[in-house]
């Protein structure tokens, strides 16, 4: 079997590492947008044809899920650091939120979201297995981090799973108008925003003296 005009053997060994793949289109994204992405361009980048990147890659859609895959992984584990900090749980949710959204208009990470999650109208059901493994990472996390501040105290009782839910879909309505840059919105307003929904929705309620 030939790919690209090179016997596939040959491919595989002189195709750079899987992550070197994925690193070089998360930064093309982040200089030039996904307009810039292209196989041929991301293959110059890795000494690779774009004949040789479709076959590790099978498609376009699937290099994009990959790169964001490979991106969430890395969002993940910083994540998981936070969270695991010691300190007021408070503290560390509003950790989340700010790891959450996005940095800035055009957010590269974001750009990708938005582009997989438009592309995900005509994925199969795998790929969106895949993307739903995703948003119940995040979901978990928040889950788990409601429930030990309601088992400390420091959350009035609630249905952790609900407001997860409740809150992810604010964070993803604010973050989507970040990301893709309408000038009314501004990241600090977000953040007040979304710190001033968990406080009504959070705070435990006094009892009368």
């Amino acid at each position: 079997m030939v790919a690209g005009g090179v016997p596939v053997r040959a491919a595989r060994k002189n195709a750079p590492p899987r992550e070197d793949v994925l690193v070089a289109a998360m930064a093309t994204i982040a200089e030039r947008g996904l307009e810039g992405l292209t196989m041929a361009g991301l293959g110059r980048e890795v000494g690779m044809s774009s004949g040789h990147l479709l076959y590790y890659f099978r498609s376009k859609d699937e290099l994009l899920l990959q790169t964001l895959e490979w991106s969430e992984a890395a969002l993940g584990d910083e994540r998981r650091a936070l969270l695991s900090r010691r300190g007021p749980v408070a503290e560390r949710l509003r950790a989340y939120v700010d790891l959450y959204v996005p940095t800035q208009a055009r957010d590269p990470h974001w750009t990708l979201w938005l582009e997989v999650w438009n592309r995900s109208q005509n994925a199969g059901p795998q790929e969106r297995e895949r993307q739903a493994a995703i948003e119940g990472a995040w979901h978990r996390d928040l889950v788990a981090l409601l429930a030990e501040g309601i088992s400390r105290g420091e959350f009035r009782p609630v249905d952790a799973d609900r407001v997860a839910t409740r809150v992810r879909a604010l964070l993803d309505g604010f973050s989507i108008q970040l990301a893709v840059g309408l000038p009314t919105v501004d990241r600090q307003e977000i953040l007040d925003h979304v710190r001033e929904f968990l406080t009504e929705a959070l705070t435990p309620t006094k009892n009368p003296a």
